[in-house]
């Protein structure tokens, strides 16, 4: 990737994380990057077009955290380690979040990606556990029951962690402990790379 077009991604998730998708515009992005109007539509021709790109650019930066580790043998360490990443880069944990909330009210284009992510990660993490585990889990959860509760569970520390970013920093922790509680060890199945925080909140999942 050229250095001007990831100098306009990492603006724009300044301006995403701190006004949302339907609060950005084009201008405000030019003017975090230092750039003119024109100059941020030569490298994407819509703002829907670069909130995707830096939506990817999430996964990306994710799944770089992630390269050093082997992926998908440690499946609590894994999603605690996303956990992590994102509370030391709060700039995409808050862009999330915020489309996150601006689809939970139906805006697009944040509706249809989060929708289709969702079941996305849902049906990959359930594919795997099932691989690994069968029918049910160590805990006595069935295989999608489960996927689901992992999901939602690293979603949600993530809105934790950006309401109480002055609590005890244990986040990371509790999701290692609950995933060893839920999958009956650290260890799971060698899976396809994270793609991001949520998908790196999917460790094992390509998203």
């Amino acid at each position: 990737m050229c250095a001007r077009r990831e100098e306009i991604l990492e603006a724009a998730l300044e301006v995403l994380a701190d006004r949302g998708f339907k609060g950005t515009s084009i201008d405000a992005v030019a003017e975090r990057a230092g750039l003119t109007r024109q100059g941020v539509l030569h490298y994407f021709p819509s703002k829907k077009k670069l909130l995707l790109e830096v939506l990817e650019l999430r996964n990306r930066l994710a799944r770089e955290n992630l390269a050093d580790r082997e992926v998908g043998e440690d499946w609590a360490g894994d999603f605690a380690e996303a956990v992590a990443f994102e509370q030391h880069h709060p700039s995409l944990a808050r862009m999330h979040s915020v489309v996150m909330a601006e689809a939970a009210t139906g805006q697009e284009p944040a509706l249809g990606y989060v929708r289709d992510r969702c079941r996305t990660v849902q049906d990959h993490l359930a594919e795997h556990l099932a691989a690994r585990y069968g029918d049910r889990l160590p805990s006595g959860l069935d295989t999608r029951t489960g996927a689901t509760a992992l999901f939602a569970l690293v979603e949600g520390i993530h809105q934790l962690w950006l309401a109480d970013q002055d609590g005890d920093g244990r986040y990371p922790e509790v999701v290692r402990e609950v995933l060893s509680v839920l999958l009956g060890s650290g260890e799971g199945a060698p899976v396809p790379a994270a793609s991001s925080a949520a998908d790196a909140a999917m460790p094992a999942v390509k998203g």
